[in-house]
């Protein structure tokens, strides 16, 4: 159970109408940088940028750019709207950055704090009996349906990827 009052942060939503309000022409553009590789690992890469203006869009001067992942199926909300989440974080943290004032993360970064699963105690051991890339994929799918799957659980399997394709 998380230990903070998710009431104590503002939804992306709220940060993004108080730019507005505080900048009319204020500019959001979310680009999509999944790969076809990030997409066999059901994963989606987004980047944020914000500009001030029209005149900064035009000449691409960001006043801050952001970038965030999410896995498909994981957590409830990614079984059907993966990339839209990724979008949400990716702009609610470059706001963040792009304006002072902004509370820190945003509630949606909260939540996912608050609902993630950590991985199984015996996960090193498991990746070092493992002794093929068809094992190694197996138990990386088991992760992403529980909802273990951090960027640093990540690491390890790509470290073991990498000595089982050097054996």
């Amino acid at each position: 159970m998380a230990s903070f009052n998710l009431d104590s942060y503002e939804t992306v939503e709220q940060r993004h109408a108080r730019a507005l309000e505080a900048y009319p022409d204020l500019r959001c553009v979310i680009i999509n940088h999944t790969t076809e590789n990030d997409r066999a690992q059901a994963m989606w890469v987004v980047e944020a940028r914000v500009y001030m203006d029209a005149w900064d869009q035009e000449r691409d001067l960001p006043k801050a750019s952001e970038w965030a992942f999410e896995l498909d199926g994981v957590g409830m909300a990614n079984k059907t709207s993966a990339l839209e989440n990724a979008c949400t974080s990716a702009l609610g943290r470059a706001l963040r950055w792009a304006f002072a004032g902004s509370k820190g993360p945003s509630r949606e970064e909260m939540q996912k704090v608050s609902r993630a699963v950590p991985a199984p105690d015996d996960l090193t051991a498991k990746l070092e009996a493992v002794t093929s890339i068809d094992g190694l994929q197996r138990i990386y799918e088991q992760g992403i349906a529980a909802g273990w799957m951090s960027e640093d659980v990540r690491v390890l399997f790509t470290a073991r990827k990498a000595e089982l394709k050097d054996a």
